[in-house]
Protein backbone atom coordinates (compact mmCIF):
# COMPACT_ATOMS: atom_id res chain seq x y z
CA UNK A 1 0.00 0.00 0.00
CA UNK A 2 3.05 2.25 -0.06
CA UNK A 3 1.91 3.89 -3.32
CA UNK A 4 -1.22 5.32 -1.68
CA UNK A 5 -1.41 8.89 -0.45
CA UNK A 6 -1.49 9.19 3.34
CA UNK A 7 -2.42 12.07 5.60
CA UNK A 8 -0.24 13.29 8.51
CA UNK A 9 -1.81 10.63 10.74
CA UNK A 10 -0.60 7.98 8.22
CA UNK A 11 -4.10 7.21 6.99
CA UNK A 12 -4.68 6.64 3.31
CA UNK A 13 -6.82 9.44 1.85
CA UNK A 14 -8.10 10.55 -1.54
CA UNK A 15 -10.60 13.25 -0.56
CA UNK A 16 -10.32 15.82 2.18
CA UNK A 17 -13.30 16.83 4.34
CA UNK A 18 -14.46 19.31 1.68
CA UNK A 19 -14.43 16.75 -1.13
CA UNK A 20 -11.20 17.96 -2.74
CA UNK A 21 -8.55 15.52 -3.94
CA UNK A 22 -5.59 15.72 -1.59
CA UNK A 23 -2.18 16.54 -3.06
CA UNK A 24 -0.50 13.52 -4.60
CA UNK A 25 -3.55 11.26 -4.32
CA UNK A 26 -4.69 9.14 -7.23
CA UNK A 27 -8.44 8.87 -7.81
CA UNK A 28 -9.62 5.27 -8.35
CA UNK A 29 -10.40 4.29 -11.92
CA UNK A 30 -14.18 4.38 -11.64
CA UNK A 31 -16.62 5.55 -14.29
CA UNK A 32 -19.00 8.44 -13.70
CA UNK A 33 -21.85 5.92 -13.49
CA UNK A 34 -20.01 3.91 -10.84
CA UNK A 35 -19.26 7.01 -8.80
CA UNK A 36 -22.88 8.16 -8.90
CA UNK A 37 -24.03 4.68 -7.92
CA UNK A 38 -21.64 4.72 -4.97
CA UNK A 39 -23.12 8.06 -3.92
CA UNK A 40 -26.67 6.72 -4.36
CA UNK A 41 -25.92 3.63 -2.27
CA UNK A 42 -24.46 5.77 0.50
CA UNK A 43 -27.53 8.02 0.46
CA UNK A 44 -29.73 4.92 0.47
CA UNK A 45 -27.91 3.46 3.46
CA UNK A 46 -28.31 6.71 5.40
CA UNK A 47 -32.02 7.08 4.63
CA UNK A 48 -32.65 3.40 5.34
CA UNK A 49 -30.88 3.82 8.67
CA UNK A 50 -33.01 6.81 9.64
CA UNK A 51 -36.23 5.03 8.74
CA UNK A 52 -35.16 1.84 10.54
CA UNK A 53 -34.48 3.74 13.78
CA UNK A 54 -37.89 5.37 13.43
CA UNK A 55 -39.54 1.97 12.94
CA UNK A 56 -37.92 0.70 16.11
CA UNK A 57 -39.04 3.75 18.07
CA UNK A 58 -42.60 3.15 16.85
CA UNK A 59 -42.51 -0.46 18.04
CA UNK A 60 -42.62 -1.81 14.49
CA UNK A 61 -39.18 -3.41 14.71
CA UNK A 62 -36.92 -4.87 17.38
CA UNK A 63 -33.52 -3.64 18.50
CA UNK A 64 -31.57 -2.25 15.56
CA UNK A 65 -27.87 -1.26 15.13
CA UNK A 66 -27.55 2.12 13.34
CA UNK A 67 -24.83 2.67 10.73
CA UNK A 68 -24.95 6.42 10.03
CA UNK A 69 -21.42 7.77 9.61
CA UNK A 70 -20.09 4.46 8.31
CA UNK A 71 -21.56 4.56 4.79
CA UNK A 72 -18.25 5.25 3.07
CA UNK A 73 -16.53 2.30 4.72
CA UNK A 74 -19.35 -0.09 3.91
CA UNK A 75 -20.19 0.96 0.37
CA UNK A 76 -16.61 1.70 -0.67
CA UNK A 77 -15.29 -1.66 0.51
CA UNK A 78 -18.19 -3.75 -0.81
CA UNK A 79 -17.94 -2.05 -4.20
CA UNK A 80 -14.30 -3.11 -4.41
CA UNK A 81 -15.16 -6.80 -4.23
CA UNK A 82 -15.52 -9.06 -7.26
CA UNK A 83 -18.76 -10.97 -7.81
CA UNK A 84 -17.30 -14.31 -6.67
CA UNK A 85 -15.71 -12.95 -3.49
CA UNK A 86 -17.22 -13.76 -0.11
CA UNK A 87 -18.43 -11.32 2.53
CA UNK A 88 -18.60 -12.08 6.26
CA UNK A 89 -20.56 -9.32 8.04
CA UNK A 90 -20.98 -8.44 11.67
CA UNK A 91 -24.40 -7.01 12.57
CA UNK A 92 -24.07 -3.45 11.24
CA UNK A 93 -23.22 -4.00 7.56
CA UNK A 94 -26.66 -3.20 6.12
CA UNK A 95 -25.15 -0.94 3.45
CA UNK A 96 -22.43 -3.40 2.44
CA UNK A 97 -24.98 -6.22 2.29
CA UNK A 98 -27.17 -4.14 -0.01
CA UNK A 99 -24.24 -3.55 -2.37
CA UNK A 100 -23.67 -7.32 -2.42
CA UNK A 101 -27.28 -8.06 -3.33
CA UNK A 102 -29.24 -8.34 -0.08
CA UNK A 103 -32.65 -6.71 -0.46
CA UNK A 104 -33.52 -3.98 2.05
CA UNK A 105 -36.80 -5.70 2.90
CA UNK A 106 -34.86 -8.82 3.82
CA UNK A 107 -32.62 -6.84 6.17
CA UNK A 108 -35.70 -5.30 7.79
CA UNK A 109 -37.31 -8.70 8.24
CA UNK A 110 -34.26 -9.96 10.12
CA UNK A 111 -34.37 -7.07 12.59
CA UNK A 112 -38.13 -7.52 12.89
CA UNK A 113 -37.39 -10.97 14.32
CA UNK A 114 -37.94 -13.02 11.17
CA UNK A 115 -35.04 -15.43 10.72
CA UNK A 116 -35.98 -15.79 7.06
CA UNK A 117 -34.36 -12.40 6.63
CA UNK A 118 -31.06 -14.20 7.09
CA UNK A 119 -31.70 -16.56 4.15
CA UNK A 120 -28.95 -15.76 1.66
CA UNK A 121 -29.26 -18.41 -1.03
CA UNK A 122 -27.38 -17.53 -4.17
CA UNK A 123 -25.32 -14.81 -2.49
CA UNK A 124 -21.71 -15.13 -1.36
CA UNK A 125 -22.53 -13.72 2.06
CA UNK A 126 -22.47 -15.44 5.42
CA UNK A 127 -25.35 -14.80 7.85
CA UNK A 128 -25.31 -11.81 10.18
CA UNK A 129 -23.01 -12.42 13.16
CA UNK A 130 -24.18 -10.80 16.40
CA UNK A 131 -21.60 -12.41 18.74
CA UNK A 132 -18.44 -10.30 18.69
CA UNK A 133 -15.61 -11.54 16.43
CA UNK A 134 -16.93 -15.05 15.77
CA UNK A 135 -17.21 -14.29 12.05
CA UNK A 136 -13.43 -13.78 11.90
CA UNK A 137 -12.91 -17.49 12.50
CA UNK A 138 -15.55 -18.35 9.91
CA UNK A 139 -13.92 -16.12 7.31
CA UNK A 140 -10.45 -17.46 8.04
CA UNK A 141 -11.67 -21.05 7.80
CA UNK A 142 -13.45 -20.43 4.52
CA UNK A 143 -10.44 -18.63 3.08
CA UNK A 144 -8.12 -21.46 4.13
CA UNK A 145 -10.50 -24.04 2.67
CA UNK A 146 -10.34 -22.22 -0.66
CA UNK A 147 -6.57 -22.70 -0.59
CA UNK A 148 -7.05 -26.44 -0.32
CA UNK A 149 -9.18 -26.68 -3.45
CA UNK A 150 -7.67 -27.75 -6.75
CA UNK A 151 -7.58 -25.28 -9.64
CA UNK A 152 -6.34 -21.78 -10.28
CA UNK A 153 -9.56 -19.91 -9.54
CA UNK A 154 -9.25 -17.84 -6.39
CA UNK A 155 -11.75 -15.86 -4.37
CA UNK A 156 -11.12 -13.28 -1.66
CA UNK A 157 -12.87 -13.47 1.71
CA UNK A 158 -13.64 -10.10 3.29
CA UNK A 159 -14.58 -10.02 6.96
CA UNK A 160 -16.05 -7.00 8.75
CA UNK A 161 -15.77 -6.34 12.50
CA UNK A 162 -15.54 -3.42 14.89
CA UNK A 163 -12.71 -2.07 17.01
CA UNK A 164 -14.10 -3.92 20.04
CA UNK A 165 -13.61 -7.23 18.25
CA UNK A 166 -9.84 -6.71 18.27
CA UNK A 167 -9.92 -7.38 22.03
CA UNK A 168 -11.43 -10.83 21.52
CA UNK A 169 -9.40 -14.02 21.30
CA UNK A 170 -11.13 -14.95 18.05
CA UNK A 171 -9.51 -11.92 16.39
CA UNK A 172 -5.98 -12.99 17.31
CA UNK A 173 -6.55 -16.66 16.55
CA UNK A 174 -8.13 -15.93 13.18
CA UNK A 175 -5.49 -13.48 11.98
CA UNK A 176 -2.63 -15.62 13.27
CA UNK A 177 -4.00 -18.67 11.44
CA UNK A 178 -4.56 -16.66 8.25
CA UNK A 179 -0.96 -15.48 8.32
CA UNK A 180 0.52 -18.91 8.97
CA UNK A 181 -1.49 -20.54 6.19
CA UNK A 182 -1.42 -17.56 3.79
CA UNK A 183 -5.22 -17.45 3.50
CA UNK A 184 -6.78 -15.11 0.88
CA UNK A 185 -8.51 -13.02 3.56
CA UNK A 186 -9.13 -9.31 3.98
CA UNK A 187 -9.87 -8.32 7.57
CA UNK A 188 -11.80 -5.04 7.60
CA UNK A 189 -11.95 -3.31 10.98
CA UNK A 190 -14.60 -0.61 11.25
CA UNK A 191 -12.93 1.49 13.92
CA UNK A 192 -15.90 3.70 14.84
CA UNK A 193 -14.19 4.84 18.07
CA UNK A 194 -16.59 3.15 20.49
CA UNK A 195 -17.32 -0.49 21.37
CA UNK A 196 -20.70 0.32 22.90
CA UNK A 197 -19.47 2.58 25.73
CA UNK A 198 -15.80 1.54 25.68
CA UNK A 199 -13.59 4.06 23.82
CA UNK A 200 -10.90 3.07 21.36
CA UNK A 201 -8.07 3.93 23.77
CA UNK A 202 -9.36 1.30 26.21
CA UNK A 203 -9.10 -1.47 23.60
CA UNK A 204 -5.34 -1.47 23.16
CA UNK A 205 -2.16 0.43 23.94
CA UNK A 206 -1.10 0.06 20.28
CA UNK A 207 -0.89 3.34 18.39
CA UNK A 208 -3.12 1.90 15.65
CA UNK A 209 -5.20 -1.21 15.18
CA UNK A 210 -3.74 -1.72 11.71
CA UNK A 211 -0.27 -2.34 13.13
CA UNK A 212 -1.54 -5.46 14.88
CA UNK A 213 -1.07 -7.20 11.53
CA UNK A 214 2.70 -7.00 12.14
CA UNK A 215 2.35 -9.69 14.80
CA UNK A 216 0.88 -12.07 12.23
CA UNK A 217 3.38 -11.40 9.48
CA UNK A 218 1.19 -9.61 6.96
CA UNK A 219 0.31 -6.05 6.01
CA UNK A 220 -1.89 -3.68 7.95
CA UNK A 221 -3.09 -0.38 6.53
CA UNK A 222 -5.03 2.45 8.10
CA UNK A 223 -7.48 4.34 5.88
CA UNK A 224 -9.76 7.32 6.35
CA UNK A 225 -12.97 5.35 6.73
CA UNK A 226 -15.11 8.40 5.91
CA UNK A 227 -13.47 8.79 2.49
CA UNK A 228 -15.29 6.36 0.15
CA UNK A 229 -12.71 6.62 -2.63
CA UNK A 230 -9.80 5.87 -0.30
CA UNK A 231 -11.70 2.92 1.18
CA UNK A 232 -12.42 1.58 -2.28
CA UNK A 233 -8.79 1.96 -3.33
CA UNK A 234 -7.34 0.27 -0.25
CA UNK A 235 -9.85 -2.58 -0.31
CA UNK A 236 -9.37 -3.15 -4.03
CA UNK A 237 -5.62 -3.54 -3.58
CA UNK A 238 -6.18 -5.91 -0.67
CA UNK A 239 -8.64 -8.00 -2.70
CA UNK A 240 -6.18 -8.27 -5.59
CA UNK A 241 -3.34 -9.22 -3.24
CA UNK A 242 -5.49 -11.87 -1.58
CA UNK A 243 -5.94 -13.59 -4.92
CA UNK A 244 -2.30 -13.43 -5.98
CA UNK A 245 0.11 -16.11 -4.78
CA UNK A 246 3.03 -13.78 -4.04
CA UNK A 247 6.31 -15.51 -3.11
CA UNK A 248 7.55 -12.28 -1.54
CA UNK A 249 4.63 -11.59 0.77
CA UNK A 250 1.53 -13.00 2.44
CA UNK A 251 -1.94 -12.53 0.98
CA UNK A 252 -3.98 -11.45 4.02
CA UNK A 253 -4.43 -7.75 4.82
CA UNK A 254 -5.79 -6.01 7.91
CA UNK A 255 -7.56 -2.75 7.04
CA UNK A 256 -8.38 -0.30 9.81
CA UNK A 257 -11.03 2.13 8.55
CA UNK A 258 -11.04 5.10 10.95
CA UNK A 259 -14.56 6.51 11.19
CA UNK A 260 -17.34 7.34 13.65
CA UNK A 261 -20.85 6.13 14.33
CA UNK A 262 -23.06 9.17 14.64
CA UNK A 263 -25.85 7.39 16.47
CA UNK A 264 -26.17 4.81 19.22
CA UNK A 265 -24.50 1.42 19.27
CA UNK A 266 -27.99 -0.03 19.02
CA UNK A 267 -31.43 1.40 19.69
CA UNK A 268 -31.11 -0.07 23.19
CA UNK A 269 -28.15 2.22 23.88
CA UNK A 270 -27.93 5.85 25.07
CA UNK A 271 -24.61 7.29 23.84
CA UNK A 272 -25.15 10.60 25.66
CA UNK A 273 -24.17 8.76 28.84
CA UNK A 274 -20.59 8.13 27.71
CA UNK A 275 -19.73 10.70 25.00
CA UNK A 276 -20.33 14.42 24.59
CA UNK A 277 -22.04 16.23 21.73
CA UNK A 278 -18.92 18.22 20.92
CA UNK A 279 -17.16 15.01 19.93
CA UNK A 280 -20.08 13.95 17.73
CA UNK A 281 -20.20 17.33 15.95
CA UNK A 282 -16.46 17.22 15.32
CA UNK A 283 -16.84 13.94 13.48
CA UNK A 284 -19.98 15.03 11.63
CA UNK A 285 -17.83 17.64 9.91
CA UNK A 286 -16.19 14.66 8.18
CA UNK A 287 -19.54 13.23 7.02
CA UNK A 288 -18.79 10.97 4.02
CA UNK A 289 -21.95 11.77 2.06
CA UNK A 290 -21.56 15.55 1.51
CA UNK A 291 -17.86 14.85 1.05
CA UNK A 292 -18.47 12.63 -1.96
CA UNK A 293 -21.28 14.84 -3.22
CA UNK A 294 -18.97 17.87 -3.23
CA UNK A 295 -16.39 15.95 -5.24
CA UNK A 296 -18.98 14.83 -7.79
CA UNK A 297 -20.39 18.33 -8.12
CA UNK A 298 -16.93 19.89 -8.48
CA UNK A 299 -16.00 17.43 -11.23
CA UNK A 300 -19.27 17.96 -13.11
CA UNK A 301 -20.50 14.42 -12.53
CA UNK A 302 -23.49 15.52 -10.45
CA UNK A 303 -25.76 18.56 -10.37
CA UNK A 304 -28.93 19.63 -8.56
CA UNK A 305 -31.11 17.62 -10.89
CA UNK A 306 -29.03 14.52 -10.35
CA UNK A 307 -29.09 14.93 -6.56
CA UNK A 308 -32.87 15.37 -6.63
CA UNK A 309 -33.24 12.21 -8.71
CA UNK A 310 -31.11 10.25 -6.24
CA UNK A 311 -33.13 11.60 -3.32
CA UNK A 312 -36.42 10.55 -4.88
CA UNK A 313 -35.19 7.08 -5.85
CA UNK A 314 -33.76 6.50 -2.38
CA UNK A 315 -36.94 7.54 -0.60
CA UNK A 316 -39.10 5.43 -2.92
CA UNK A 317 -36.92 2.33 -2.60
CA UNK A 318 -36.82 2.45 1.20
CA UNK A 319 -40.57 3.07 1.44
CA UNK A 320 -41.25 0.08 -0.81
CA UNK A 321 -38.92 -2.10 1.28
CA UNK A 322 -40.74 -1.18 4.49
CA UNK A 323 -44.12 -1.95 2.93
CA UNK A 324 -42.84 -5.29 1.67
CA UNK A 325 -41.22 -6.26 4.98
CA UNK A 326 -44.36 -5.44 6.95
CA UNK A 327 -46.56 -7.37 4.54
CA UNK A 328 -45.16 -10.70 5.71
CA UNK A 329 -46.84 -12.52 8.57
CA UNK A 330 -44.72 -12.10 11.68
CA UNK A 331 -43.24 -15.20 13.32
CA UNK A 332 -44.84 -16.53 16.48
CA UNK A 333 -42.89 -15.83 19.67
CA UNK A 334 -42.67 -19.57 20.36
CA UNK A 335 -40.92 -20.14 17.01
CA UNK A 336 -37.63 -19.23 18.68
CA UNK A 337 -37.55 -22.64 20.35
CA UNK A 338 -37.97 -24.56 17.10
CA UNK A 339 -34.65 -23.84 15.42
CA UNK A 340 -32.08 -24.13 18.20
CA UNK A 341 -31.55 -27.82 17.48
CA UNK A 342 -32.96 -30.19 14.89
CA UNK A 343 -35.49 -31.31 17.50
CA UNK A 344 -36.61 -29.50 20.63
CA UNK A 345 -35.00 -30.81 23.80
CA UNK A 346 -36.96 -31.45 26.99
CA UNK A 347 -35.69 -28.18 28.45
CA UNK A 348 -36.76 -26.25 25.34
CA UNK A 349 -40.20 -27.87 25.52
CA UNK A 350 -40.55 -26.66 29.10
CA UNK A 351 -39.49 -23.13 28.18
CA UNK A 352 -41.81 -23.05 25.18
CA UNK A 353 -44.76 -24.23 27.26
CA UNK A 354 -43.99 -21.66 29.97
CA UNK A 355 -43.92 -18.81 27.45
CA UNK A 356 -47.15 -20.00 25.88
CA UNK A 357 -48.88 -20.02 29.29
CA UNK A 358 -47.69 -16.46 29.94
CA UNK A 359 -48.99 -15.32 26.56
CA UNK A 360 -52.38 -16.88 27.20
CA UNK A 361 -52.59 -15.32 30.65
CA UNK A 362 -51.29 -11.82 29.88
CA UNK A 363 -51.22 -11.35 26.10
CA UNK A 364 -48.25 -10.36 23.99
CA UNK A 365 -48.63 -6.60 24.42
CA UNK A 366 -48.59 -6.79 28.22
CA UNK A 367 -45.56 -9.09 28.16
CA UNK A 368 -43.65 -6.66 25.94
CA UNK A 369 -44.29 -3.87 28.43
Amino acid sequence: MSTLQRDPDDRVRVLDEDGRVVDGAEVPDLSDEELVEMYRQMRLARHFDQRAVSLQRQGRMGTYPPLSGQEAAQVGSAAAMDDDDWMFPSYREHGAAYVRGVDLAQTLRYWMGDERGNALEGLNIFPVAVPIATQILHATGAAWASNLKDGDDRNAFLCYFGDGATSEGDFHEGLNFAGVFDAPAVFFCNNNQWAISVPRERQTASETLAQKADAYGFEGVQVDGMDPLAVYQVTREAIEKAKAADPDGLRPTLIEAVQYRFGAHTTADDPSVYRDEEEVEKWKAKDPIPRLESYLRNTGVLDDEGVDAVTQSVEDEVAEAITEAESFERPEATDMFDYVFEERTERLEEQRAHLQRLRERHGDEELLE
